[in-house]
């Protein structure tokens, strides 16, 4: 798979999962050695998400997320979870993956992730 086609599979999954209800593609740059997109989609409970995406082909060709920020937030804009890689909790397990927990105001310890897994979390925390 290479940063193209990544990323249309990312569109393809927002147009067809059942919590989002929509979205708009805030910027697209892609290439088949790497790729960005930024995202604002709205989800069925009210609330959105807004991530980015940097991903770049590996040396076997397999595409790998870079860089992410995944901003999941209620209706009024509350925060509710966020999961990035930006390097500014340096003394937690696993750096610089990390969550922001809205509910607590912690930064927790996270693992590398994509927008599939956000999606599939995401969803799981709707249906419970």
């Amino acid at each position: 798979m290479n940063p193209v086609e990544y990323l249309e599979a990312v569109k393809e999954r927002l147009l067809t999962d059942p919590i989002v209800l929509g979205f708009q593609i805030r910027r697209e740059r892609i290439t088949l050695a790497d790729g960005h997109l930024r995202v604002r989609a709205s989800l069925s409970d009210g609330s959105f998400l807004e991530f980015t995406e940097y991903v770049e082909r590996a040396p076997k060709g397999q595409v790998q997320v870079v860089t992410y920020s995944y901003h999941w937030a209620n209706a009024a804009g509350g925060l509710i979870q966020r999961w990035d890689n930006t390097p500014h909790s340096p003394d937690l397990p696993g750096f610089p993956h990390h969550i922001h927990d809205g509910a607590s105001g912690e930064v927790v310890p996270g693992q590398p992730l994509d927008i599939f897994a956000v999606l599939e979390t995401i969803s799981q925390a709707l249906a419970a």
